[in-house]
């Protein structure tokens, strides 16, 4: 029995298998290079750039800031990042199936793996949202906000309407958790007298639109992801380049007399620090490889959209830490960009970059979704989820159901969970599932070392001992400096597991029964045929 227990749990899905699935897909290929680079990019620059970026410099909770340092904090992320993408690009030209991460585990590390990664990614990426849908209301009221000196030009009946817009109430546009937090005094309604209710309107508003499109097709996502792409990049190059005017060195340190405690205040552990709480902003290049069913060229594109797309965020973080750092060391939290340049006279230009952030946002709650959606995509066809979540619409050829039900996903969180939790428990799956495609690339060059490799991560085994060893080291600080998340993180792998055991490995040990039986007897058919005969 425990010999059976093991082989099923251990059970590995051979890389022939998968390629055979994606071949008989029902997922429409339209992608190609430059438009994985789109998807990438509309991924990695988002909540990071706009807000997160502020609480890495001066720090946060019990994490300490990175200063100007914030620089180094971000080729150290991007580091731990790049060692994994390659991982990433090596598996995606080799297994170019959706699933991402997921289905690179359960070729390598087997079932039970295989399912504890996916339950990881869907934290990762679903919650992950949360965060980002919350961010996009406060940006979203920072721009509107910017009109409130025209409400005078309205007829008289109408401004009393537009300031309720401008300013609604507090539990509109509020969870629960930020209500009770920072808003402890103010109304919230009653639900049965006793339970109080918060409602994040723009958020959920913006999850249903985001949860349309996904329905409607990858084309109109993919159209709709380069066009938010192209504001967010237009509005970054305006702060750089009207920014870099008032950039001032000795925000640096440079030239002054104790210039390694302005660069670094808080020394090592605020770089780590900054590291750890921009590394949020990274994630969405792994979203790349969930999309390679509907790549039409996946072995070339996928990889190039992967390196591609970090590299370039990379060298757009690195500009825009040192003008916003060379500009100002008072920086606001919730809206650094916008803030800085309000400190130099230059305001007008807050709503320019307010329209950037929405931009980016959107696209980052956008390719976040469509990567969960292919996940579970992949986890039902693997029979993880009922096998309704597997059904692809006849009309758009999209996974329209299990679309549906990652949407709801992320308006039920952004009612109950805190942005900056989510936002942290989202960080511990990304070092997870960064290493465990570190360790899936070890293993099958080992396993299956003659398989053919259109992209090869070079410097093996040291690359993704790199990857491993950054990501750990980060994973453990955080752990540190943030024991309940870690403690959240161990609850909700924990959780998967019962969901394994009672539903998944279930069901997977009994179609293997179904499948043995079916073969079983058409052996004997054959051999009666072969006997009357």
């Amino acid at each position: 029995m425990m010999n059976n227990f093991l082989k099923n749990i251990l059970k590995l899905k051979r890389p022939e298998d998968l390629l055979a699935e994606t071949k008989s897909s029902s997922l429409k290929k339209t992608l190609n290079g430059f438009d994985l680079v789109i998807l990438g990019i509309g991924a990695i620059i988002g909540a990071g750039i706009f807000s997160m970026i502020g609480a890495a410099v001066v720090g946060h909770g019990t994490i300490p800031g990175a200063g100007p340092s914030i620089v180094i904090s971000m080729i150290v992320a991007a580091i731990a990042c790049i060692f994994s993408a390659l991982c990433y690009a090596e598996f995606a030209s080799m297994i170019p199936a959706a699933g991402g991460v997921y289905t690179y585990t359960y070729a390598t590390l087997g079932e039970f793996a295989a399912w504890t990664m996916g339950w990881i990614l869907i934290l990762q990426y679903a919650i992950g949202n949360i965060t980002v849908a919350c961010s996009w209301t406060g940006y979203f009221f920072q721009f509107i906000r910017g009109f409130e000196a025209y409400i005078v030009y309205l007829p008289h009946s109408l401004q009393g309407l537009a300031h309720h817009l401008l300013y609604p109430p507090l539990w509109l546009i509020n969870d629960i958790h930020t209500m009770h937090q920072h808003y402890p005094d103010a109304y919230m309604p009653m639900l049965f007298g006793s339970i109080p209710i918060a409602l994040n309107v723009p958020a959920i508003f913006m999850t249903v639109l985001v949860t349309a499109i996904l329905i409607k097709g990858m084309s109109e996502s993919k159209n709709m992801a380069s066009a938010l792409v192209i504001i967010k990049l237009a509005v970054i190059a305006l702060f750089v380049v009207l920014g870099a005017f008032y950039v001032k060195p000795a925000h640096w340190g440079l030239f002054t007399p104790n210039g390694l405690g302005i660069f670094a205040p808080n020394g090592l552990l605020g770089i780590c620090g900054g590291a750890f709480t921009i590394f949020f902003a990274y994630i969405g290049f792994d979203a790349i490889s969930t999309a390679a069913e509907e790549t039409k060229n996946p072995q070339k594109d996928v990889p190039f959209g992967i390196i591609g797309s970090l590299v370039l965020c990379t060298i757009i973080y690195i500009f825009v830490a040192l003008v916003l750092t060379g500009m100002t060391l008072d920086i606001d939290i919730k809206a650094p960009i916008a803030a800085a340049m309000a400190n130099v006279g230059q305001g007008w230009i807050a709503g320019f970059i307010s329209l950037g952030a929405l931009a980016g946002l959107t696209s980052v709650l956008l390719v976040m979704q469509l990567a969960a959606t292919r996940i579970m995509f992949a986890m039902s066809r693997d029979r993880f989820f009922p096998s309704i979540f597997t059904n692809v619409h006849s009309k758009f050829k999209t996974p329209h159901i299990i679309t549906i039900a990652v949407g709801l996903l992320i308006i039920i969180g952004t009612l109950f969970i805190d942005f900056g939790t989510a936002a942290e428990i989202c960080n511990f799956g990304v070092f997870t599932s960064f290493m465990v495609v570190c360790i899936g690339v070890l293993i099958l060059r080992k396993t299956n070392p003659d398989r053919e490799r259109p992209f090869k991560v070079p410097c093996v085994p040291y690359f993704p001992a790199l990857g491993i060893l950054v990501c750990a080291s980060l994973m453990v600080y955080a752990a540190i400096v943030k024991p309940q998340i870690g403690l959240l993180f161990i609850g909700w792998i924990l959780l998967g597991i019962g969901i394994y055991f009672s539903y998944g490995y279930k069901k997977n040990f009994n179609n293997e029964i179904d499948t043995q039986k079916k073969v079983a007897k058409q052996l004997d058919s054959k051999k009666e045929k072969q006997l009357i005969k």
